[in-house]
């Protein structure tokens, strides 16, 4: 049987991200991470007389955001650029040019988008979820979004799911955001899983980070960012393009088509 192949023999449940694997939503996230970051760093050079250097999302946003806990995206990107800012408290406002605050006013400036927008899901990913649970597997959504269970219950398929692991869940518990492997343990443990019985799901580096470190039994890379070739140099064991391919492999002896070697 070949060691890739999503089956009832070999695992017990699987783990998915939310943003860009089950929802559309990371085209918002990475235009609002853009815009907050991009007017703190004008502000910040005007006020120094230094040069203004955008915020990329092609390079700085999946570097250092993508998939990560909201202060730690703030950190790391800001560290990017040697700029230290004190921690802040978590309820910061968003005025506050701490990690905190602009962390908070990103989240402001997401909630606005998805309000005027709407949530779109990704079809493919659905049918693969009640596919899963049809056939007996344990699912649950492990994502760094403060607000995964809105989203979710807005794009109505909370039910689709056993638990729920995000950033309120990692703050309250104090674990680590990807790419440490925290939040996918926790997961796992709480839906009485072994990590290596378990599949996770994600199109974020730092998410198949955690997967690999994590001892996790299959670590599937999903490139609708055209990333591909990055999630199998950071640990995906099968990159696919669409969840379709999955659905149509499960529960046979063969490997998506897309699988990059």
């Amino acid at each position: 049987m070949d060691p890739h192949a999503v089956t009832r023999q070999q695992f017990d449940a699987v783990l998915f991200d939310l943003d860009g694997v089950l929802t559309d939503t990371t085209r918002l996230h990475a235009a609002c991470w853009k815009k907050m970051f991009d007017e703190f760093l004008r502000k910040r050079a005007e006020n120094r007389g230094e040069e203004f250097r955008s915020f990329s999302i092609t390079e700085d946003y999946f570097l250092y955001v993508d998939g990560r806990l909201r202060s730690d995206g703030v950190r790391d990107f800001l560290q990017s650029r040697t700029i230290n800012l004190p921690e802040g408290d978590p309820d910061a406002p968003p005025e506050s040019e701490t990690v905190s605050g602009l962390g908070n006013r990103k989240n402001d400036m997401v909630n606005k988008l998805m309000a005027s927008e709407g949530i779109h899901v990704y079809s493919d990913a659905v049918a693969w979820v009640r596919l899963l649970r049809e056939q007996g597997y344990k699912t649950a959504v492990v994502s760094a979004s403060n607000n995964c269970k809105t989203v979710l219950n807005s794009a109505k398929i909370l039910n689709l799911f056993d638990i729920i692991v995000d950033g309120t869940v990692a703050a309250d518990l104090g674990l680590a955001g990807k790419p440490s492997p925290d939040t996918f343990h926790n997961a796992a443990e709480q839906l009485g899983v072994e990590p290596k019985r378990a599949v996770v799901v994600e199109d974020a580096i730092s998410g198949v980070q955690a997967g690999r470190s994590g001892g996790f039994g299959l670590v599937i890379g999903v490139a609708r960012k055209e990333n591909a070739q990055a999630l199998k140099e950071n640990g995906a064991d099968v990159v696919v393009k669409s969840l379709d391919e999955l659905q149509r492999c499960n529960n046979k002896d063969e490997r998506p088509t897309s699988n990059i070697e």
